[in-house]
Parts: C-alpha cells; structure tokens; sequence
C-alpha cells in the first residue's frame, strides 16, 4: 500500500504536467491563426480607408469649376448665328420662351435666358418690353435640341432702303407688295431705270410674276412714293430649287422644317409632307430638301439625310 500510493501520486502528477503542456501547446497553435486574422481584418481596414478618401477626393476634383450652381451662368453655345426676322406671337416669361411667326410664314418657339440681350431701336432692354405684335430680328443658335436667341431687336422705326416679300400685283409699272416688315401692302414705282435681277443675272420686268418673292432697292420722296432702282427676284410660282444645309426647326405641328441653306446661309421654312420625312431627322442634322415654290411657300418634294 505504501508503495501504491506513491505510485498513484506520480501518476497524478505526470498526468497534470501532460496536460497542461498541451493545453499551453494548444493555445500557443491557435494564437498565430487569431492574430493572422485580426492583422488581416486591420490591414484590410488600413487598405480600405486610404481607397474610400481617394475616392472621395476623386470625385470632388471632378465637380464643374463653377462652385454656384444656383446663379452660374453656362457659356453660349458654339456655332453660326441665324437671323430670323418677324413677329411676336407670345412670350412667356415663366418658360424663358418666345413665339415669332417668320415673314416668310413660318412659327418658330425661341428660348432665351439671362445672356440673351434685348434692344428696342437700338437701345438695350428686357424681355418685359416685348410685346405681342411687335416686329423683331433675332439673331439665333441651336443649344443642343433648341433654338436659343443670342440677341433679340425690336424695330418700331423701319428705314426706307429696302424691302422684301412676296408680289401681290404687277402692272407693268407698279408692284404691290406684301412687305415682310409692315401689315398693309406697299406700292413701288417701276419704270425704266429700274433693274431687275434673278440668280445673279440681269432679267426683265416681264419675269415680275404674282407670287414671286422679291427684294427691292428703292427711294422715297417727301410725298412717300417709292421707287424701285432694283428688284431682285428671288423665286417665282412653280420654281424648283435645292437646299443642302442643317435642320434648325423641325415643326411636326405645322409639318414645317427650316433649314440654314448652306450657299447663302439663309435659313428657309419648307412645308413637308411628313411621310416623305426621314425617321432619323432631327434638329441639327444636315439635310439636303429639293423643293417647289408654289406661289405661297416651298414645299419638299424629297428629303435625303447626308
């Protein structure tokens, strides 16, 4: 029993000293595989918050240059300045917009904004002073799908130099116009000094057609009678011609489109027949329109998409 009891305590003792071996090797084993994943959890988190600032300052650094976003005024738009002449149909104050019905019939919707300038008779303005009726030049720019005015002139003093519309009656000796610029028709004198022109050539009184769109140079007495020094015919009924240019109105509404004639740079409303109308037309495509004058407006008779 002596000898069992020593042997039982060794025993004992041998045993407590393995075990506490192992319990001390296994959590020497486990300590390398926690402190790898806290040490990577804390690198990941000191790699991901370096990214998350650059990202930040990235796109800061990408915000527009002008820091006012609420009173930032956006350059004008790039391109050629058309200028349209007619008369104000409305103007809407709230939408920065103004109907003009064209002299040569057509109805164009011109937006503005604070870096369109007015001038009545040469004098600088606002907006506030248009009024339905009135005649106006505007000289006009397409602003991605819209016509945007530049500049808007309101003339209430016409000069007595020139003159331009379309032939009500001729008589050998008087034309009777329907001016561009006034609501009644406009008499003029022809006699033999009178110089008559078409396409760039000299032609004759006779080619002087009711319904022939016309220019005229004339002058004026103390009695207000005018004469014509020189008519240009411009189109006469049943002329055909071609305008190659860019689309600067497209009105589906009243199946009109206008077009910058690329020879003249003079913008020209064209009737249309809308399915003879491209599907991929759009304002700014550039478009070549073969045309009739009727005697009232051109009308396409072919569209082609360059």
């Amino acid at each position: 029993m002596r000898s069992f009891y020593p042997s039982v305590l060794l025993l004992f003792l041998v045993s407590g000293l393995w075990v506490s071996a192992t319990a001390q090797n296994g959590a020497t084993g486990q300590s390398p595989a926690v402190s790898s994943s806290a040490n990577s959890g804390a690198s990941a988190a000191s790699d991901d918050t370096p990214t998350t600032v650059k990202t930040t300052s990235d796109s800061t650094s990408k915000k527009p240059v002008d820091s006012d976003p609420v009173f930032g005024v956006p350059p004008l738009p790039k391109g050629v300045t058309t200028l349209v002449g007619g008369t104000v149909t409305g103007i809407d104050g709230v939408h920065n917009r103004m109907g003009v019905k064209v002299f040569d019939g057509g109805k164009w919707t011109v937006a503005f904004d604070e870096r369109t300038h007015f001038y009545r008779d040469g004098a600088e303005t606002t907006f506030e002073k248009i009024k339905k009726g009135d005649r106006v030049y505007v000289d006009t720019m397409l602003d991605n799908h819209r016509v945007f005015a530049r500049n808007v002139h309101i003339v209430t003093h016409l000069g007595a130099a020139d003159a331009s519309g379309q032939v009500m009656a001729f008589s050998g000796s008087q034309i009777t116009l329907r001016d561009d610029l006034s609501a009644n028709p406009v008499q003029f004198r022809v006699d033999g000094s009178t110089l008559v022109k078409r396409d760039g050539a000299a032609s004759s009184v006779s080619d002087i057609q009711p319904g022939s769109l016309i220019t005229v140079q004339f002058s004026s007495d103390n009695q207000n009678h005018r004469t014509a020094h020189e008519v240009t015919i411009l189109a006469s009924p049943g002329q055909t011609f071609t305008f190659a240019g860019k689309v600067m109105n497209l009105d589906l509404r009243n199946n009109q489109i206008a077009v910058q004639n690329d020879v003249d740079q003079k913008t020209y409303d064209i009737s249309l027949d809308r399915g003879r109308l491209p599907q991929n037309v759009n304002i700014g495509s550039e478009v070549t329109v073969a045309a009739v004058f009727d005697g009232r407006q051109y009308k396409a008779n072919a569209i082609e998409v360059k």
